[in-house]
């Protein structure tokens, strides 16, 4: 199954939850698309389920395989597994380029990995999907310091969250370590994806 390309505001009013995480998509049309999508349906125990896993799996840019490999993953840690899963998701390089603010969506963040603008610990990483360790430094390549889109995205940076660590000097960040629960995605019931994909 190939990943996601199309509208992504399309998506956020079908699932009515924001999946850039700024709430623009529903600020004018708080329904969803379509000649049909201001009738009120009733939504089945696994329709709930299923439009929960969409949220997130949307919200990362994942496609279904992928998504689904990092949910068997997290079984395997210790702890709750649906948070497990979502710090998972939240250690790829791509997601971490757009939480340090070098991009304004996680879609630009990807392509500028896919590029080759990022160093991780000093070597070039351009897998979108590489997963990085607490204490690992990303840092742009020296060509890359003065790409306007990055300049750009840096200067619309309001506030970091609290795992990402920045040096505005070196133009570099650091994942100190995996997110609370608290800081991610608070309109998320994981519980319900893990419920989707045990039943």
């Amino acid at each position: 199954m190939a990943r996601y390309t199309g509208p992504s505001w399309k998506i956020s009013r079908r699932l009515k939850y924001s999946t850039l995480e700024t709430g623009k998509e529903l600020g004018k049309r708080p329904y969803s698309p379509g000649q049909h999508g201001q009738r009120r349906s009733k939504i089945s125990e696994y329709g709930v389920q299923l439009q929960e896993k969409q949220k997130v799996r949307f919200t990362y840019g994942l496609n279904e395989r992928q998504f689904k490999k990092t949910f068997i993953e997290a079984k395997k840690l210790s702890g709750p597994q649906g948070e497990n899963f979502l710090f998972l998701l939240e250690a790829r390089l791509d997601n971490l380029v757009y939480r340090a603010g070098y991009a304004k969506t996680r879609r630009q963040a990807r392509q500028l990995v896919n590029h080759g603008h990022f160093l991780v610990d000093g070597k070039k990483v351009d897998i979108p999907s590489y997963r990085v360790t607490p204490s690992q430094v990303i840092s742009l390549r020296e060509r890359s310091k003065k790409l306007e889109v990055i300049e750009a995205a840096l200067e619309a940076v309001v506030e970091r969250l609290g795992f990402v660590e920045f040096d505005d000097d070196k133009r570099s960040f650091k994942f100190t370590r995996y997110p609370e629960r608290n800081e991610i995605l608070p309109d998320i019931k994981e519980n319900l994806i893990v419920e989707f994909y045990n039943r």
